[in-house]
């Protein structure tokens, strides 16, 4: 059995960061058996989050047998403690990068598919009835300064553009009218997304996928993913494995770099904080200003993410420490509090109980990855959502059942989607690269 080789310290993949998770109060990790024998089956998957859980369901309604192995139980990863925002995205890098690497015509396609990565989750929580705390027409991105008003105003043809959708303008003067107030100069509501439960609708995913056929296995780390003669695979964990013809890696930002080797300097897990208040009450909302249940961001590179939710509780995120030991917790958790008191001053007495962490994952070229393994015949992966892992994980997990099967995707799929990764400098200490990175965002945020 080989060790894991992961890039942070060990507490960042234990229990401490989600402690004190709000969705953990509204979903049980409920009661998911260990594999503790040797099994056989057509895909087995390594990961239970948003990718693998649409993955297993698509395959298992397809008629394939699907066994999924994850490390604790499903949804603990970056699924279960996210902000819950189903909108666009899925890449860090812009549009003329896209198109300066891959032609206007598959940066389009990019598009496509941030948009079909939408409207696939709308579909899954339709067709499966999935009752997930569903809020917010859209999403609406606040410009924390003047000059970026006009950035938001300018980007309103490309969005109609690329997208085939509408953006809504508010002049700062209408914010309060739209229950926004606060220190911003202007907004710009996009007509697509919606914000969501996390746990819930990957809780959804999971006993739809099992009631479909799929096998998922909590407390099952798989360590170690060897190639047997011919062309089947056998995936080890502590107490069993599963031999399968073909298999997924749907670990994002919680992957290793020896399971397999492929995946070594590929990715870049950066960590994510979120608090979560109290409920807060009409009168306290009104005293801030603040009614809109709005999904909302701001135009910082180091932005901040937040929502008032149906039951009147705030959540507000921001991304987190570049170390994860106590110290450096405790001094994000009072810089997300400070950010939070700057931003809605009226609510600087309303407690937040509430506190977690978690990994965004990154690639070098900034952009996300569903596609085969090179080198692993019939091993593929999919990472790397760059913080909107609600649609596009699940997304990819959808691309990904199509790849399995050996039949063309039926959604856009473009080649940003299959480009292979690169691997980042400086190998696994490879986070030492997001200090500057982040000195440099701090700056361009002023």
């Amino acid at each position: 059995m080989n060790d894991l080789d992961r890039i942070w310290e060990d507490e960042a993949y234990g229990a401490g960061p989600i402690e004190s998770c709000w969705w953990a109060e509204t979903v049980e990790p409920q009661d998911w058996p260990s594999l503790n024998s040797e099994i056989k089956t057509d895909v087995a998957i390594i990961g239970a989050g948003f990718t693998g859980l649409s993955a297993a369901l698509h395959l298992a309604e397809a008629g394939l047998g699907v066994t999924v192995l994850e490390a604790q139980h499903p949804y603990w990863g970056a699924s279960g403690r996210n902000g819950g925002f189903c909108c666009l995205g899925g890449a860090k890098a812009s549009h003329a990068d896209l198109v300066a690497r891959f032609g206007k015509e598959e940066a389009r396609g990019f598009c496509q598919a941030e948009k079909s990565a939408v409207e696939c989750v709308d579909g899954l929580i339709d067709r499966l009835g999935l009752e997930v705390d569903r809020h917010s027409d859209g999403e609406t991105q606040l410009a924390h300064r003047a000059r970026d008003f006009e950035d938001l105003k300018a980007g309103v043809d490309q969005t109609r553009d690329l997208y085939g959708l509408e953006t809504q303008i508010i002049p700062p003067e209408e914010l309060v009218q739209t229950g926004m107030n606060g220190p911003f100069h202007g907004a710009a509501t996009v007509n697509i997304g919606f914000a969501l439960n996390p746990r819930k609708y990957a809780s959804g995913l999971a006993h739809a996928a099992q009631n479909a056929g799929a096998r998922i296995f909590a407390k099952s780390l798989v360590t170690n993913i060897e190639k047997l003669p011919g062309s089947e695979y056998r995936l080890h964990t502590k107490s069993g494995s599963v031999t399968a013809k073909k298999f997924i890696l749907a670990t994002n930002g919680y992957s290793s770099d020896n399971v397999p080797n492929w995946m070594s300097g590929r990715y870049l897990p950066t960590q994510s904080s979120v608090l979560v208040t109290r409920p807060i009450s009409q009168d306290e909302q009104l005293a801030q200003g603040w009614t809109s249940t709005q999904m909302c961001y701001d135009t910082r590179h180091l932005l901040h993410y937040f929502r008032l939710m149906p039951d009147g509780r705030m959540l507000f995120g921001m991304r987190g420490g570049l170390t994860h030991t106590p110290q450096s917790e405790s001094a994000i958790r009072r810089k997300i509090r400070s950010d939070f008191d700057t931003m809605f001053p009226a609510w600087s007495h309303v407690e937040t109980p509430y506190y977690w962490s978690g990994f965004v994952c990154l690639t070098r070229d900034l952009i996300p990855y569903a596609g085969p393994i090179p080198g692993m015949e019939d091993g593929f992966a999919g990472f790397a959502f760059h913080g909107n892992g609600v649609s596009m994980g699940s997304y990819t997990g959808r691309l990904l059942a199509d790849l399995v099967r050996g039949i063309e995707p039926r959604l856009p799929y473009p080649a940003p989607m299959w480009h292979v990764p690169r691997r980042f400098p400086l190998g696994r200490f490879r986070r030492m690269l997001m200090r500057p990175a982040y000195l440099r965002y701090a700056w361009l945020d002023r």
